[in-house]
Protein backbone atom coordinates (compact mmCIF):
# COMPACT_ATOMS: atom_id res chain seq x y z
CA UNK A 1 0.00 0.00 0.00
CA UNK A 2 1.50 3.38 -0.96
CA UNK A 3 1.38 6.85 0.83
CA UNK A 4 -1.62 7.88 -1.68
CA UNK A 5 -3.97 5.25 -1.09
CA UNK A 6 -3.15 5.25 2.67
CA UNK A 7 -4.31 8.78 2.37
CA UNK A 8 -7.44 8.26 0.23
CA UNK A 9 -8.76 5.86 2.48
CA UNK A 10 -8.04 8.03 5.60
CA UNK A 11 -9.87 10.70 3.46
CA UNK A 12 -13.07 8.66 2.11
CA UNK A 13 -13.31 7.61 5.83
CA UNK A 14 -13.32 11.29 6.80
CA UNK A 15 -16.07 12.04 4.63
CA UNK A 16 -18.17 9.06 6.02
CA UNK A 17 -18.14 10.57 9.34
CA UNK A 18 -18.87 14.06 8.29
CA UNK A 19 -21.61 12.56 6.43
CA UNK A 20 -23.05 10.63 9.83
CA UNK A 21 -22.45 14.28 11.51
CA UNK A 22 -24.24 16.19 9.16
CA UNK A 23 -27.30 13.78 9.42
CA UNK A 24 -27.55 13.26 13.07
CA UNK A 25 -27.03 17.09 13.74
CA UNK A 26 -29.52 17.97 11.01
CA UNK A 27 -26.44 20.62 9.13
CA UNK A 28 -27.95 20.24 5.68
CA UNK A 29 -24.71 22.53 4.82
CA UNK A 30 -22.43 20.05 5.46
CA UNK A 31 -24.22 17.22 4.07
CA UNK A 32 -24.20 19.21 0.90
CA UNK A 33 -20.38 19.24 1.43
CA UNK A 34 -19.99 15.23 1.39
CA UNK A 35 -21.69 15.47 -2.34
CA UNK A 36 -20.98 16.99 -6.10
CA UNK A 37 -23.42 19.34 -6.85
CA UNK A 38 -25.03 16.82 -9.37
CA UNK A 39 -25.41 14.39 -6.88
CA UNK A 40 -28.09 11.35 -6.81
CA UNK A 41 -29.14 9.74 -3.39
CA UNK A 42 -31.21 6.78 -3.42
CA UNK A 43 -33.00 6.11 0.08
CA UNK A 44 -36.25 4.16 -1.08
CA UNK A 45 -34.44 1.07 0.15
CA UNK A 46 -35.98 2.21 4.03
CA UNK A 47 -38.88 3.88 2.10
CA UNK A 48 -37.86 7.34 1.58
CA UNK A 49 -36.85 9.99 -0.74
CA UNK A 50 -34.89 9.58 -4.10
CA UNK A 51 -33.22 12.35 -6.31
CA UNK A 52 -30.69 14.87 -6.77
CA UNK A 53 -29.04 16.43 -3.34
CA UNK A 54 -31.40 19.14 -3.34
CA UNK A 55 -34.47 17.07 -3.64
CA UNK A 56 -33.19 15.26 -0.41
CA UNK A 57 -32.01 18.00 1.49
CA UNK A 58 -35.84 19.55 1.13
CA UNK A 59 -37.23 16.29 2.24
CA UNK A 60 -34.69 16.19 4.89
CA UNK A 61 -35.55 19.65 5.90
CA UNK A 62 -39.20 18.89 6.23
CA UNK A 63 -40.45 15.68 7.07
CA UNK A 64 -37.50 14.19 8.30
CA UNK A 65 -36.42 17.28 10.91
CA UNK A 66 -40.26 16.75 11.96
CA UNK A 67 -40.05 13.34 12.84
CA UNK A 68 -36.80 11.88 13.70
CA UNK A 69 -35.95 13.57 17.42
CA UNK A 70 -32.82 11.50 17.02
CA UNK A 71 -30.19 9.66 15.55
CA UNK A 72 -26.82 8.45 15.88
CA UNK A 73 -24.91 6.88 12.82
CA UNK A 74 -22.06 4.75 13.14
CA UNK A 75 -20.13 3.67 10.00
CA UNK A 76 -17.72 0.74 10.16
CA UNK A 77 -16.17 -1.67 7.59
CA UNK A 78 -15.53 0.99 5.11
CA UNK A 79 -14.13 -1.29 2.00
CA UNK A 80 -12.99 1.55 -1.13
CA UNK A 81 -12.14 0.64 -4.46
CA UNK A 82 -9.91 3.64 -5.75
CA UNK A 83 -9.71 3.76 -9.35
CA UNK A 84 -7.24 6.51 -10.08
CA UNK A 85 -9.42 9.68 -9.43
CA UNK A 86 -12.87 7.55 -8.80
CA UNK A 87 -14.05 4.99 -5.91
CA UNK A 88 -16.55 2.60 -5.31
CA UNK A 89 -17.10 2.71 -1.12
CA UNK A 90 -19.25 0.01 0.69
CA UNK A 91 -19.66 1.13 4.03
CA UNK A 92 -21.58 -0.68 6.80
CA UNK A 93 -23.96 1.69 8.80
CA UNK A 94 -25.83 0.77 12.10
CA UNK A 95 -28.24 3.54 13.49
CA UNK A 96 -30.35 3.65 16.69
CA UNK A 97 -33.27 6.45 16.03
CA UNK A 98 -35.94 8.41 17.77
CA UNK A 99 -39.20 8.79 15.88
CA UNK A 100 -42.10 10.89 17.27
CA UNK A 101 -44.68 8.77 18.09
CA UNK A 102 -42.89 5.47 18.35
CA UNK A 103 -42.72 4.44 21.46
CA UNK A 104 -39.68 2.46 21.39
CA UNK A 105 -36.17 3.33 20.14
CA UNK A 106 -35.90 2.12 16.23
CA UNK A 107 -32.56 0.43 14.83
CA UNK A 108 -31.35 0.49 11.15
CA UNK A 109 -29.29 -1.48 9.40
CA UNK A 110 -26.97 -1.78 6.56
CA UNK A 111 -24.62 -0.64 4.08
CA UNK A 112 -24.12 2.67 2.11
CA UNK A 113 -22.82 2.58 -1.61
CA UNK A 114 -21.51 5.47 -2.53
CA UNK A 115 -19.54 5.88 -6.56
CA UNK A 116 -17.18 8.48 -5.33
CA UNK A 117 -15.00 11.77 -7.27
CA UNK A 118 -11.77 13.40 -6.17
CA UNK A 119 -12.49 16.65 -6.94
CA UNK A 120 -10.10 19.68 -6.02
CA UNK A 121 -11.92 20.41 -2.85
CA UNK A 122 -10.87 16.10 -2.20
CA UNK A 123 -13.12 13.29 -2.21
CA UNK A 124 -16.93 13.69 -2.70
CA UNK A 125 -19.86 11.32 -3.44
CA UNK A 126 -21.83 11.74 -6.62
CA UNK A 127 -24.08 8.69 -5.94
CA UNK A 128 -25.40 7.36 -2.60
CA UNK A 129 -27.38 4.36 -2.85
CA UNK A 130 -28.30 2.97 1.19
CA UNK A 131 -29.14 -0.79 1.24
CA UNK A 132 -31.51 -1.11 4.15
CA UNK A 133 -31.16 -4.84 5.28
CA UNK A 134 -32.67 -5.25 8.66
CA UNK A 135 -34.79 -2.82 11.01
CA UNK A 136 -35.47 -3.34 14.60
CA UNK A 137 -39.06 -1.49 15.88
CA UNK A 138 -39.37 0.14 12.20
CA UNK A 139 -42.27 2.25 11.75
CA UNK A 140 -45.23 1.27 9.57
CA UNK A 141 -43.82 1.17 6.03
CA UNK A 142 -39.99 0.93 6.68
CA UNK A 143 -38.51 -2.54 5.64
CA UNK A 144 -38.39 -4.74 8.20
Amino acid sequence: MDIQQISDELEIAALLHRYARAVDTKDWDLYRSVFTGDAYIDYSTSGVVAGSLEEVVEFFRGDFSALVTMSMHYITNIEPEIDGNTARVRAMFYNPTLIQGMPELCTFGGYYNHDMVRTPDGWRSRHLREEMTWTLNSPKGVQD
